[in-house]
C-alpha cells in the first residue's frame, strides 16, 4: 500500500513514523515533510494547502490512502477533491471543517445542540465588540474567528487588553483575513485537557486525554503558541469526566452535524475546559493536535491504517482501540523569539545522541550546505514513553539535554500537572 501524508510539521512527522510502523505500507510519500521523515518517507515540495496539486499527485502516484495533518487543506474542501477524483482520505469535508475554521460556526453548533461551552458572542464591527467589552467588564477571552495557526486567542484579563485584542485582531489584521469576525467568550476558570476521537460520522471512537501546553513560559505565561509540548494519559481527565466528554460534548456534536446534514468523518479534537461544572468546550479542530499527536501516536498500539479504512468505510464499530503501557511526554523545542520573529538557519546539535525510548519529531528544521537547520517558530518535538508519566517527562528532558541550537528554547514544566494530580 502507498500512503500520502500531507503536511510538513512535527504533527505529520508521527503520523509518518506510526504509519511505517504498519505491515501493510510499503511506500510513504510526504507533502512537503520535512528533513526528519525523510528516511521513512519521500517528500515532494507540494505545500499543504495547494489542494490541486496534492490531487494530482495522489493521482499520477496512484496513493492507496491519504491522511491530512494539518487543517488547511480540510478547510478548503480538500477531502471532496480528493473523494471527487475516487481518492480514499481521511478528514471531513469542507462543511464539517468549518467547525475549526469558523469559530462563530462551531459556538452555533455547539449551543443549537446542548454541547457545554463558555458563553459567547460574535461581532464582524470592531465596535460593538468593544461596547460589548465594555459592558461586561473587560474580562473575557477574544478570539479571531478564522484560521490562525493557534495563536488568534487572546485570555484577556481586563478591559484593556481585551480591546486591545479587538483593536489588533480587527483593526491592525493581525490575522488577516481570519480576523473578520471577533468571538468573544465568557472567561472559564479550571484546567485544559484535550479529548480526541476517531469518527466515522456515527461511532465515536476516543483517544487517551491529552494536555498541551499553550502559553510559551513556563507556569502558563506569555502568549499562546500552537503548543509547547504535550502528555497524555492527562489524570485531570478522571474516568468519570472522561466518560462526560465522550457522552455529552463528542457524541451530540457528531449528532448533531448530521442532523444538520454534514456527515462528520476522521479526526475530531475537543479542547476542553475542566471546570468546577464539568468539562466545557474551549474549542474543536478538525485533525489531530500538535503536538498531542506526538504522545498520541506514541502510545497507539493499533494499526493506524486500519483505523483510516474503517473510518473511510464506516465499520469504525468494528475497531479495537488498543494502547501500550505507559505514558508518553513531548517537550517542544523553539526558536528564540517564538511565537513573534525569530531567526533561521542555525545548525542543529545533538541529534546523533538520543537515548532509546526517544523519539525527535522535526518540526521546523531544513538541510543548508549539508547541515540541519532551523527552519520555523517550532523546530523539534522530543517526545519519550515510560512506564509512568514522571519516567516518560524525565527520559525526555535527559534527551532535551543533548540537543543545541542557537536561542533554543523550551518549557521546563511540561507534564508538572499531572505530577502532581497523580500524587493525590
Amino acid at each position: 500500500m502507498k500512503v500520502l501524508v500531507i503536511g510538513g510539521g512535527g504533527r505529520e512527522h508521527a503520523l509518518v513514523w506510526k504509519l511505517s510502523q504498519s505491515p501493510r505500507v510499503k511506500e510513504i510519500l510526504a507533502a512537503p515533510g520535512n528533513p526528519g521523515m525523510s528516511d521513512l518517507a519521500t517528500c515532494v515540495d507540494i505545500n499543504a494547502g495547494d489542494v490541486s496539486g496534492l490531487v494530482a499527485l495522489a493521482r499520477q502516484e496512484q496513493v492507496d490512502l491519504t491522511f491530512v495533518g494539518p487543517e488547511e487543506p480540510l478547510v478548503k474542501g480538500g477531502v471532496t477533491a480528493f473523494e471527487t477524483e475516487g481518492l480514499k482520505i481521511v478528514g471531513p469535508g469542507r462543511r464539517a471543517a468549518a467547525l475549526e475554521g469558523s469559530k462563530s460556526f462551531a459556538k452555533g453548533i455547539m449551543h443549537k445542540h446542548g454541547v457545554p461551552t463558555a458563553a459567547y458572542r460574535s461581532f464582524s464591527n470592531p465596535s460593538d465588540a468593544a461596547d460589548y467589552i465594555r459592558r461586561i467588564g473587560g474580562r473575557c477571552v477574544v478570539k479571531a474567528d478564522g484560521l490562525a495557526a493557534g495563536k488568534g486567542v487572546v485570555v484577556a484579563e481586563d478591559e484593556t487588553a481585551a480591546l486591545q485584542a479587538v483593536e489588533d485582531i480587527m483593526v491592525k489584521k493581525r490575522f488577516g483575513g481570519a480576523g473578520k469576525t471577533v468571538v468573544v467568550e465568557e472567561l472559564l476558570e479550571g484546567e485544559e485537557a484535550s479529548v480526541l476521537a476517531f469518527t466515522d460520522g456515527e461511532t465515536v471512537l476516543p483517544l487517551l486525554p491529552a494536555q498541551d501546553h499553550k502559553q510559551v513560559w513556563d507556569g502558563d505565561k506569555g502568549p499562546n503558541t500552537g503548543g509547547m509540548g504535550a502528555y497524555a494519559p492527562a489524570p485531570v481527565c478522571t474516568p468519570e469526566i472522561y466518560h462526560t466528554v465522550v457522552e455529552k460534548i463528542l457524541k451530540p456534536t457528531i449528532r448533531g452535524l448530521k442532523e444538520e446534514g454534514c456527515t462528520y468523518k476522521g479526526i475530531l479534537y475537543a479542547g476542553l475546559m475542566i471546570t468546577s461544572e464539568g468539562p466545557k468546550v474551549l474549542e474543536f479542530n478538525v485533525r489531530f493536535g500538535d503536538p498531542e499527536a506526538q504522545p498520541l501516536l506514541t502510545l497507539l498500539d493499533t494499526d493506524l491504517v486500519e483505523i483510516g479504512e474503517a473510518i473511510i468505510e464506516e465499520r469504525l464499530h468494528e475497531v479495537d482501540l488498543k494502547w501500550k503501557q505507559g505514558a508518553a511526554a513531548c517537550v517542544v523545542l523553539a526558536s528564540q523569539g517564538y511565537p513573534g520573529s525569530y531567526e533561521k538557519g542555525k545548525p542543529i546539535e545533538g541529534l546523533d545522541d538520543i537515548p532509546e525510548g526517544v523519539t525527535v519529531f522535526h518540526a521546523g528544521t531544513a538541510v543548508k550546505d549539508g547541515r540541519l537547520v532551523t527552519a520555523g517558530g517550532r523546530v523539534l518535538g522530543v517526545t519519550a514513553r515510560g512506564h509512568d508519566l514522571a519516567s516518560a517527562i524525565d527520559l525526555a528532558y535527559e534527551a532535551v539535554g543533548r540537543i543545541n541550537f542557537e536561542g533554543m528554547h523550551y518549557r521546563k514544566d511540561i507534564g508538572q500537572k499531572g505530577l502532581r494530580r497523580s500524587k493525590i
